[in-house]
């Protein structure tokens, strides 16, 4: 299941170079082309799910430790001092790409990164 127009099934494929990709079973890792702070790298699915509302719930417990594996990751290569999590649904809330997708930035004590 996969959109063979989404940049983040090509990038999956290999057909578009990611840069520090990291594959896991049902999941790759790798940096956000447009960061907001060095480190910043998203959870794909590597299946093509619009939402989150469209991807297996079975799934979440998954993509959540690989993102607090990417968070330590990030703090003990002295990248961040925590990190936020986020996640946009629909273009309404700001999704840009049309793959499901989660957002691990990192933050320094005193960084100009927004909050939500």
């Amino acid at each position: 299941m996969d959109n063979k127009d989404c940049v983040f099934c090509k990038i999956i494929k290999g057909e578009i170079d990611a840069k520090n990709k990291i594959e896991e079973e049902n999941f790759i890792v790798f940096d956000d082309a447009n960061q907001v702070s060095d480190g910043h790298c998203l959870v794909v699915p590597k299946k093509h799910y619009k939402t989150i509302l469209d991807m297996p719930s079975t799934l979440g417990s998954e993509m959540i430790d690989i993102a607090k594996k990417q968070g330590l990751r990030l703090i003990d290569e002295g990248k961040a001092d925590g990190f936020k999590l986020v996640n946009n649904n629909f273009e309404a809330a700001g999704q840009v790409v049309p793959h499901f997708h989660l957002h691990v930035i990192p933050h320094k004590k005193g960084s100009k990164v927004g909050h939500v």
